[in-house]
C-alpha cells in the first residue's frame, strides 16, 4: 500500500484533510522505513473551506493509488459531484483500498462501496446515511469499520483513529505507535463515538408527552415503571408507548435508560461522587447494574470515562 491519493473537491472538509495529509504525506523522524507516496487528487482549483488548495492530479489519477482517503464531504443533504463518485468507484474497483473520513462515507455509499457492508460515520448523520442508503448497515456507535478494502469513519478525530489503523496494518503497531505519539494521540481509543453522542429532547412543545420528559428527569433517582409514566400523562401504557415511538423515537423503557446513562455521564464528569452514589442518584440501584448498562451504552466503563471526560470544576 505505497501510494496513497486524497480524493478531493469542492466542499470537502479540511480538518479530515488535514489529518490524513499529516499522517500518509511524511513520517516522523523516528520512523526510518519507507514511507507512503502521497498525492492529492481533485479538479483544480479546489476551495476547502476557507483555503484553497491546488491537487496534484486530477481525480482519473485515483485509480493507480493502492489506497485512496474521501475526506469529510461537508454538505450531506447536498449529493456529492457525479466525477469524485465515479472516480471513487473506478479506483474501487481497480483494485485500490478505498476509506472515507467522517461525512466522507456519503461519497462512498454514493458509489455503491457500501452496499450489504457495515459502516459508519459523524453520529449526528448516521440516521441519514440509513435512510438514504438503506442497504448499508450503518453502525452509529463505533469509531472505525474496516471491510478489508472499504473502510468508514466516525466523526471528525475519529479519523485520526482509523489513519492510525491504516499505518498499523501496513507498518505494524510499533511504527504505528510512533505516529501516534509523534501526533500526542493515543494509538488506539477505547469504546466507541457513543460516549460522544448527545441525546436531546424532542423539542416540540405541543407533542402530547411535552410535560412528562421534565418530570421523568427530575425523577430519575426513582424506580419508575411504564405504568409510572403513563399515569402522570394520563393515558394508557399502549397509548404512551405509540407516543413515545413518534416523538422521541423509542419506547419509554429505552428512554429511561438512556437519560440515566446521560445523568451518569454528567455527573462522572462533574462530581466526586462514587459510582455507588451515581447508581443510586440515576436510579441504577447498584454500581454493578450501572457498570454494566454504562459499558453497554457507552462501550468504556464508568471510571474509565471519568478520567476521559473529567471537566476541570469536577477536579476541585
Amino acid at each position: 500500500m505505497d501510494t496513497v491519493a486524497l480524493a478531493v473537491t469542492d466542499g470537502m472538509l479540511h480538518f479530515e484533510l488535514s489529518v490524513a495529509y499529516e499522517i500518509f504525506g511524511s513520517a516522523p523522524d523516528a520512523v526510518t522505513t519507507p514511507w507512503y507516496r502521497l498525492s492529492v487528487c481533485g479538479p483544480a482549483p479546489v476551495r476547502v473551506g476557507r483555503f484553497l488548495l491546488e491537487p496534484d492530479h486530477g481525480l482519473d489519477r485515483l485509480r493507480y493509488a493502492d489506497t485512496v482517503i474521501v475526506p469529510g464531504w461537508a454538505d450531506v443533504d447536498v449529493d456529492p459531484p457525479a466525477d469524485l463518485v465515479d472516480a471513487v468507484r473506478a479506483a474501487h474497483e481497480a483494485g485500490a483500498r478505498v476509506a472515507s473520513l467522517c461525512t466522507g462515507a456519503f461519497v462512498l455509499a454514493a458509489a455503491g462501496l457500501l452496499d450489504g457492508r457495515r459502516a459508519t460515520t459523524h453520529w449526528a448523520h448516521t440516521d441519514l446515511l440509513t435512510d438514504r442508503h438503506p442497504r448499508v448497515s450503518v453502525d452509529p456507535d463505533v469509531l472505525y469499520v474496516d471491510n478489508g478494502s472499504v473502510l468508514t469513519s466516525a466523526g471528525k478525530a475519529a479519523a485520526l483513529d482509523l489513519c492510525l489503523h491504516l499505518v498499523r496494518l501496513d507498518h505494524g503497531s510499533s511504527i504505528a505507535n510512533t505516529v501516534a505519539r509523534h501526533l500526542v494521540v493515543p494509538p488506539h481509543r477505547d469504546g466507541g463515538q457513543a460516549q460522544f453522542v448527545t441525546t436531546p429532547l424532542p423539542a416540540r412543545s405541543d407533542h402530547p408527552l411535552a410535560a412528562l420528559f421534565p418530570w421523568a428527569l427530575e425523577r430519575l433517582d426513582h424506580p419508575l415503571s411504564v405504568e409510572d409514566l403513563a399515569r402522570q400523562a394520563r393515558m394508557s401504557s399502549r397509548n404512551l408507548g405509540r407516543h413515545f415511538r413518534s416523538v422521541a423515537g423509542t419506547t419509554p423503557l429505552r428512554w429511561l435508560l438512556t437519560q440515566r446513562i446521560r445523568r451518569a455521564q454528567e455527573l462522572l464528569e462533574t462530581t466526586d461522587d462514587t459510582v455507588d452514589a451515581i447508581a443510586s442518584a440515576t436510579g441504577m440501584g447498584t454500581a454493578a447494574t450501572l457498570r454494566r448498562h454504562f459499558n453497554r451504552a457507552v462501550g468504556v466503563p464508568p471510571d474509565s470515562y471519568r478520567r476521559t471526560f473529567r471537566s476541570p470544576a469536577g477536579r476541585l
